[in-house]
């Protein structure tokens, strides 16, 4: 009993602590030859050496509780998720419900997610969806993803191409982004499911990757686990604990993600063919109560982050900036905070972060960035709805 008492204290701290799971409080093995460390050791940037840059923002779709993600339309209008299970499409000012949005399992972190169009929409028509889902066996729910299309404002031709199994009760660790990487490749991302000591070092088992689809959703055949026994095949890499940032990054030509870490240690992470990043056996966290569960911070095999935050920021939403709108910014990264409430301007220097700054402080809960084809950079903030952020040389 007392161990079942610790374990269920254990859970509810964690909800709490990674500060994604709406509170207002603190932050939310298999042997691969192919892993590619990182060429440079990871870095962390010190709280003291942390800037302000000021920024205004209007607000451009109000009244939305957690919109998780967004995407836009070729008319310029946007579709954004309801973490509760509403698809919005937002056009000319009006906010309207699509009908036939996938049932959501709305609990703790999971809910309706990530929005994407494809890269041949104005083709194809297709647009990608990820969510918590109870279908399948079993109690509870666990990642899912779709794709349809949009008519008439409700979904049609509605396609299931992967479901996360097992099925589980536990509110943790959903993920989940969907970034595509310009070769026909759609990736997304799955956390661990709060199961940190099976899920992401068992190849066998769904949780804690970064997978990769065609986009119809079948398997590339050079995915790196493709006629191994008993390996989940669409994984593309592993020992991830809960990345809920996705980009492809246009200079290096590759999928980075971010993602939380436990008390400390959230990381940024280039995704490589097969590369284990290690979680939990390497860390640069804690856990909740100040223990530690692992004394490694790198070790042969895993693929080092390119950066990291200690304390944590509880990082959701993850942008590179093209825009010449924002000279500032352009070539750098904008990661969202939940714990601190703003964004975060990473400068770039290849692949190395050299200073962190912040901008929009008190925006409220930052749970989405995207650059807009407009060259506007919008901001999904809890309670608050999406946020536009106005160029600095116009806000002084």
């Amino acid at each position: 009993m007392r161990n079942l008492l610790l374990l269920s204290l254990s859970l509810s701290l964690s909800l709490i602590a990674c500060g994604e799971n709406g509170k207002t409080t603190d932050e939310d093995q298999a042997v691969v030859t192919d892993t590619v460390q990182q060429p440079n050791k990871p870095i962390t940037i010190p709280e003291e050496n942390l800037t302000s840059a000021q920024y205004e923002y209007e607000v451009i779709v109000p009244d939305l509780q957690i919109a998780w993600g967004m995407d836009f339309l070729p008319d310029g209008s946007m579709l954004i998720t309801e973490k509760s299970g509403e698809l919005i499409h937002f056009r000319d000012g009006q906010k309207q419900q699509v009908q036939g949005a996938p049932k959501v399992y709305n609990r703790g972190q999971g809910g309706f997610l990530d929005v994407a169009l494809s890269p041949d929409y104005d083709s194809t028509g297709w647009i990608y969806f990820t969510y918590a889902s109870s279908e399948g066996e079993g109690e509870g729910g666990n990642t899912e993803l779709m794709r349809a299309k949009l008519e008439n404002n409700q979904l049609t031709n509605k396609e299931v191409l992967y479901k996360a199994t097992p099925n589980s009760t536990r509110g943790q660790h959903f993920g989940s982004r969907i970034d595509f990487d310009g070769e026909g490749h759609l990736y997304f991302s799955i956390g661990d499911r709060g199961d940190r000591d099976v899920n992401p070092q068992d190849l066998t088992r769904d949780g804690g990757k970064v997978y990769r689809l065609n986009l119809d959703g079948s398997i590339p055949q050079d995915n790196p686990f493709v006629g191994e026994a008993n390996a989940k095949e669409a994984t593309f890499s592993y020992g991830h604990r809960n990345p809920q940032g996705m980009i492809f990054n246009p200079e290096t030509g590759e999928i980075w993600v971010h993602e939380h870490g436990p008390q400390g240690g959230d990381e940024i992470n280039v995704v490589k063919k097969g590369a284990n990043f290690g979680w939990p056996v390497v860390s640069y966290g804690i856990n909740y109560d100040g223990t530690s569960f692992t004394d490694k911070t790198s070790g042969p095999g895993f693929a080092d982050p390119i950066f990291y935050w200690v304390p944590s920021i509880a990082p959701s939403g993850f942008a590179f900036i093209t825009s010449d709108k924002y000279p500032e910014l352009k070539g750098d990264l904008l990661v969202g905070s939940l714990k601190f409430q703003y964004v975060e301007h990473l400068s770039l220097d290849g692949k190395k972060v050299t200073a962190r700054e912040k901008i929009l402080e008190q925006v409220g809960r930052v749970r989405d960035v995207v650059e807009g084809p407009d060259g506007y950079i919008y901001v999904s903030a809890e309670g608050k709805g999406i946020v536009r952020i106005t160029p600095k040389e116009n806000a002084e």
